[in-house]
């Protein structure tokens, strides 16, 4: 950026001082006047008494040279104060310029949220972004890159969807995908533009969403689907992912033979290729071209495209350039709308700086695992029971899918005494039951916290601050709590996931979940309600998968395939059915449809 224009009258006389400044220069000036004269008269004395003349001389130059070097750091301090300040306004007014690139909209448009993620022992927050693609027509760019002109005044349907896990210690990222033709419950949501309440509904599949009054409903269908708390979201259109794609140079990915479909128009041979601009938005959004020909392939390709992305921008190499750096900075914030409170380049680079920390390596990319809508079977999908709830619950508690944790708590794993008498042990219980779609269990905090007395627990209370999560959790504030925390849980039924400590909190902390809607006794197994899509009226019990290869729940795997009966007994990590690709691998190459090769 060219900052010649920062020096002018306007920025000098914005700084404080400068007059005074100006003033003892010329003070300074006059020095100099006096300084030659001095040097005059020596030289005419010199004929007359050379000895004490040029003595003179001596023992005065070193004054005269200090005055000048003076001089001389006042003129660059000044030189310096005024192009700081000029630099600084100039960034200031881009900074602003790029701020005011954002577009921003509401986090959440239904009418409950869940509690956000609760800190952890060192209390750090883990971070869900969800990154949503639209295929918004509402510009003539947008209506000539993604074609379908009819479409030109129709709202926008988020066609890519990712929720972005990012741990609480940014050791690991976990990237779920949920195909566009998911069919889910779609809360009741309010369009904050205009007024207008669209009603709840399960028969709309997830893209949809969007149309309901914009990506806040689409994160209220997200908390309702996995019970996963949203922190933020990203969204970009058709023109977005081309200036993005363009301003890093591109992204390589690579398909297994030729390769055209001539729906999106991407046409490729064989092999590596470097995608850019209208390439790489034929790439993402490329259906027909991979594996069956459904949504599922596209959601693989995304996610190749993805992690080749965040290689490059960590390896740094198309981002040395000060240029590439502007036109990355002016594509980002052109292309993004975001919610209110991420809306800001310094909330951005912050959240940028977040991510950045997490080794590529130990980045993992899944698909949600899905069989046949028994309601559509041809056309839509419905998460697969077990195994999608699996890996939600593996992101609600911040378990890297890529199985490679560390324990969690390890400080506090082994109490450090035995447990106090339970008539002395304080335990707050929460009602936490409620969700976007499930009306609170009235008085179950009131409920448990009367069990608990029963028990002996007669320091048990509830509290009616209202509170929503998918997970009945049990958080100690201090490592000395364990035990009383581990007594509490074992006389609850709880499993020792549901036990965590937490800075978030000041002693024992009891939240009933949505996973707990009746009885005193923590159910086991089938009987617990799961939270999300798991649930409800949408048949996914005894669901046939339509066909497939065995990917990502395709059909090749049985649907005898149970759940282990205790989530947090199952293995920590995610399970196979969702496809999951290490941010590593390089040499992931997408399959090609044999209908759409050439």
């Amino acid at each position: 950026m060219r900052q010649s224009s920062v020096g002018g009258p306007r920025a000098r006389k914005s700084v404080p001082g400068a007059r005074e400044d100006g003033g003892k220069d010329a003070r300074a000036g006059d020095a100099d006047t006096a300084d030659a004269q001095q040097e005059k008269a020596g030289k005419a004395g010199r004929g007359r008494k050379a000895g004490k003349a040029g003595r003179r001389g001596k023992a005065g130059a070193p004054g005269g040279r200090r005055a000048r070097a003076a001089r001389i750091a006042r003129w660059a301090a000044l030189c310096l104060a005024v192009l700081v300040l000029g630099v600084s306004a100039a960034g200031y007014f881009y900074y602003q310029h790029l701020n005011g690139n954002l577009k921003k909209d509401p986090l959440n448009l239904g009418d409950k949220r869940l509690d956000r993620s609760a800190a952890n022992a060192a209390g750090q927050r883990p971070l869900n972004i969800l990154l949503l693609g639209s295929d918004s027509r509402n510009s003539a760019e947008n209506v000539a890159l993604g074609g379908a002109r009819e479409d030109a005044g129709r709202k926008p349907l988020a066609d890519v969807q990712m929720l972005v896990h990012v741990s609480a210690d940014r050791s690991n990222m976990s990237v779920i995908s949920v195909p566009r033709d998911t069919r889910v419950t779609i809360p009741k949501c309010t369009d904050p533009d205009d007024g207008t309440v669209y009603k709840e509904t399960n028969r709309q599949i997830i893209n949809t969403s969007l149309m309901n009054g914009g990506p806040g409903c689409t994160v209220a269908a997200w908390e309702e689907l996995t019970g996963i708390p949203i922190d933020h979201f990203m969204m970009i259109d058709f023109a977005g992912v081309v200036s993005m794609a363009d301003a890093v140079g591109g992204v390589p990915v690579c398909v297994d033979n030729n390769v055209y479909d001539k729906d999106s128009g991407l046409r490729l041979e064989k092999g590596t290729h470097n995608v850019k601009g209208e390439q790489a938005l034929q790439w993402l959004r490329t259906r027909h071209g991979f594996e069956d020909g459904s949504d599922i392939g596209r959601t693989h390709a995304q996610h190749m495209y993805m992690n080749a992305m965040v290689r490059q921008l960590k390896s740094g190499t198309k981002l040395s350039d000060p240029d590439k750096l502007t036109d990355l900075a002016e594509a980002a914030t052109k292309a993004l709308t975001v919610d209110k409170d991420l809306g800001s380049v310094k909330k951005l680079y912050d959240l940028a700086d977040d991510l950045k920390r997490v080794p590529s390596g130990r980045i993992t990319m899944t698909t949600m695992p899905w069989v046949s809508d028994p309601w559509n079977p041809d056309a839509h999908v419905v998460p697969k029971p077990g195994d999608a709830e699996q890996l939600f619950s593996l992101v609600r508690r911040d378990i890297a899918l890529d199985g490679k944790d560390k324990k969690k708590d390890d400080k506090a794993a082994t109490p450090t005494a035995p447990s106090s008498p339970k008539g002395s042990v304080e335990v707050t219980v929460f009602n936490g039951t409620g969700t976007a779609t499930q009306p609170v269990a009235t008085g179950r905090g009131a409920e448990i916290a009367a069990a608990l007395v029963k028990q002996g627990y007669t320091k048990a209370t509830s509290d009616s601050t209202p509170k929503a999560q998918a997970d009945t959790t049990l958080r100690y504030a201090k490592a000395s709590q364990r035990a009383d925390a581990e007594a509490l849980a074992k006389a609850l039924g709880l499993p020792e996931r549901a036990v965590r400590m937490s800075t978030a909190v000041e002693g024992l902390t009891l939240v009933i979940g949505g996973d707990w809607r009746s009885g005193t006794t923590y159910p086991k197994g089938d009987d617990a309600e799961a939270s999300g899509s798991a649930k409800g009226d949408k048949g996914e019990k005894g669901d046939k998968p339509e066909k497939g290869d065995g990917k990502s729940g395709k059909g090749e795997k049985s649907d005898d395939d149970k759940p282990k009966k205790d989530a947090g007994n199952a293995d920590d990590k995610a399970p196979e059915s969702s496809d999951p690709l290490n941010g590593n691998d390089t040499s992931a190459c997408m399959k090609v449809n044999s209908l759409n090769r050439f």
